[in-house]
């Protein structure tokens, strides 16, 4: 039986909770009997987007790319998880609309205040941009376009992965994306 693919795009600032999330949702879908594949910004930029910087241009180009991926794969019956800033809110239109051209489009908004974000710092870029010393950082010194009408609105402020990856899984259910999960019975 051939599963219906369907891309679920994480989006928000470096440090919100992206990846972390998507890193907790992907087991759970796979566990519904679902193929999942993850394109996570950094290992993308490694991979596909090599040699590319940050300037507005760069980051279109990048997040283009792993829209039309995410099309390709999600047409093929799978799920692919996205967790990528992609700070432009016309470059994630131009995401959704490659993908829903063959499957369900789910941008999940990691809305973790920038404050936040910063206090986590996960990789010291907070402080560097902060102190001016990386150009063009998103939230700090280029812009973050909130998303205007996302399918999920997730604030990590204050709760677990699991229970961000749980109210995930909460919307795609209500979404008739994947079936409720079978509680296992004695």
């Amino acid at each position: 039986m051939s599963q219906r693919g369907f891309v679920l795009w994480f989006t928000g600032l470096s440090g919100a909770g992206k990846t972390t999330i998507a890193n907790n949702v992907e087991p759970e879908l796979e566990r519904r009997g679902l193929v999942v594949d993850h394109l996570d910004g950094d290992i993308v930029r490694t991979h596909l987007s090599k040699g590319l910087g940050f300037s507005k241009e760069d980051r279109d180009i990048n997040i283009a790319r792993i829209g039309w991926v995410a099309s390709r794969v999600a047409r093929a019956g799978a799920v692919v998880v996205v967790s990528a800033i992609s700070p432009y809110e016309e470059m994630r239109r131009h995401a959704r609309s490659l993908v829903e051209q063959h499957a369900p489009f789910v941008e999940i908004h990691v809305a973790t205040p920038l404050e936040e974000c910063a206090r986590r710092d996960p990789k010291g870029l907070y402080a560097a941009a902060f102190a001016g010393e990386i150009a063009e950082f998103t939230g700090v010194s280029a812009p973050y376009e909130e998303p205007l009408e996302p399918e999920l609105r997730l604030d990590t402020s204050g709760k677990t992965p699991t229970e961000s990856a749980a109210t995930v899984l909460e919307r795609l259910e209500e979404l008739n994306l994947l079936p409720p999960r079978v509680e296992a019975t004695s």
